[in-house]
């Protein structure tokens, strides 16, 4: 087994025995795509803040850089929007295109966020809010994108509607 089919079913593994256990458990009107969209609008609006604080600690002096941060979150907007289109895809009682369509972004996005906890960690003082903002910008962001690639659940059978123990429509009498 080389290193690629490790990757791939240590993702499987997180998506199978950690995600889809959770997304199981939510009530029926919230689905694990909902929650995972949520979680990326949360993503982008903690990525806003962490921008918003290092524009405020450099004093916005450094214009080139204000602009490839700027850049770089319009990026991951279109990326939620690109998302929450791809809605349609996901339909109760069917498989999931997503969780094929997101593993290369599910798997780089980890070793990422690793990257920015280290960065978070060891920021000099004046940037550390800033830096621990991106982190949790970052960790909602991976959470969010095993949430979509969940297996959406099968839809709920209705059980008879009964009155006092008594069926109100029987089966076969064409009501």
């Amino acid at each position: 087994m080389d290193l690629g089919e490790r990757i791939k079913r240590m993702d499987s593994w997180l998506l199978d025995e950690v995600c889809q256990p959770l997304a199981d458990k939510l009530p029926e009107r919230l689905t694990a795509f909902e929650v995972g969209m949520s979680c990326q609008l949360g993503s982008l609006l903690l990525s806003a803040v962490s921008i918003i604080a290092v524009f405020i600690v450099t004093g916005m002096n450094d214009f080139g850089n204000m602009i490839f941060n700027v850049l770089v979150w319009a990026l991951c907007v279109t990326f939620f929007i690109g998302l929450s289109r791809l809605r349609v895809l996901v339909q109760p009682g069917k498989a999931n295109p997503l969780r094929y369509m997101l593993i290369s972004v599910r798997i780089i996005s980890i070793p990422f966020t690793f990257y920015v906890i280290y960065q978070a960690i060891t920021s000099p003082v004046t940037f550390s809010s800033a830096m621990w903002f991106n982190a949790f910008s970052n960790i909602v962001f991976v959470v969010g994108l095993y949430f979509i690639s969940c297996q959406p659940r099968p839809p709920q059978r209705r059980a008879k509607e009964e009155i006092w123990g008594r069926v109100i429509a029987p089966e076969g009498s064409g009501l």
